[in-house]
């Protein structure tokens, strides 16, 4: 994978990492959060969907790779979800 292809995965997986913050409510963090949130969320997303055999809705194709953007929101927003009952909401 090309230098410019990891650089549009890591945007694309901040940007999913972001959304499933702020549909949970809760944010912990900056860029780097958001970018790992989105990874954490695009594994737990698609454990999710192969799980129920559910499709893959919104896959991005990056040099081969690809990445289920609308799981890893999902994904991501349950993982939030748990975080911020585990360690309590920030105000």
């Amino acid at each position: 994978m090309t230098f410019g292809g990891i650089l549009l995965l890591l945007l694309i997986a901040a940007v999913s990492g972001s959304i499933a913050q702020a549909l949970v409510g809760y944010s912990h963090g900056g860029c780097i959060v958001s970018i790992v949130l989105g990874f954490i969320g695009a594994l737990v997303g698609y454990w999710i969907a192969d799980a129920l055999n559910l499709p893959l809705l919104f896959t991005v194709n990056i040099q081969g790779q690809n990445f289920p953007v609308i799981w890893s929101i999902i994904g991501g927003a349950l993982f939030v979800a748990v975080l911020s009952l585990v360690s309590g909401r920030r105000r």
